[in-house]
């Protein structure tokens, strides 16, 4: 599971921002949703006739699969840098 999420905002005029973001803590403060989340998961599951369990597997194996990605965004001349550890 990702521990820490870095994102950089790079501008031309100014000095770049960095934040990290712990994972664990935000995941727990947002339980409820991701509770809700999980239902209403459930029901589209149960409504398109697939497996729960299968999918439930795979989207944490998605997530596991996380660490080590990097995305790097540019618009104009603003550029996103997001890493996942």
């Amino acid at each position: 599971m990702p521990q820490l999420l870095t994102v950089r905002v790079k501008r031309p005029d100014r000095r770049a921002i960095r934040v990290w973001v712990p994972v664990l803590p935000v995941v727990l403060v947002l339980s409820p949703v991701l509770a809700l989340a999980l239902l209403g998961g459930a029901v589209a599951c149960r409504i398109y006739r697939v497996d729960l369990v299968r999918a439930l597997g795979t989207g944490w194996r998605i997530v596991c699969a996380l660490p080590g990605t990097r995305v790097d965004m540019e618009f104009s001349r603003t550029a996103v840098l997001v890493a996942i550890r």
